[in-house]
């Protein structure tokens, strides 16, 4: 392999897992979210926890429905300095048969390197090396 192809191969494969911690494809902007129960909010976070089930918990759990969704808050990125986010609250409903308390947050513009949106979430109990806090607290 000549030192070009394997730089090659090297760049392909970090855009590959690069992109698999990529920003949903959300559509808005500045302080315009979408809903918090917006399907394409609730389809990323079903098929995000279904990656980090996999790939972190080992426990073969996936999130059957969210229901009870409900805002907790936003913030409008109303100074230079301000990020607009949007903090969302349900109950995740297990492939377990558990039901779960469930917390995400929408952030303007805090993409892969700065470009697109982001989204967090936390399920109660699911987070045991404690990421987002304890109980969840980041994302509440």
């Amino acid at each position: 392999m000549t030192m070009k192809s394997l730089i090659i191969a090297i760049a392909t494969m970090l855009a590959v897992s690069l992109s698999s911690f990529a920003s949903p494809a959300l559509a808005f902007g500045g302080s315009k979210f979408p809903a918090c129960d917006a399907p394409q909010v609730l389809s990323y976070i079903q098929k995000r926890f279904v990656w980090n089930d996999r790939h972190v918990l080992k426990r073969g759990l996936a999130i059957e429905t969210i229901d009870r969704v409900h805002r907790n808050r936003s913030r409008n990125g109303d100074q230079y300095w301000s990020i607009p986010r949007l903090y969302c609250h349900g109950t995740a409903y297990m492939n377990d048969g558990h039901k779960r308390q469930i917390w995400w947050l929408i952030e303007g513009g805090q993409g892969f390197a700065g470009i697109g949106d982001n989204l967090e979430y936390c399920i109660s109990g699911l987070d045991p090396l404690k990421v987002h806090g304890a109980w969840c607290r980041s994302v509440r």
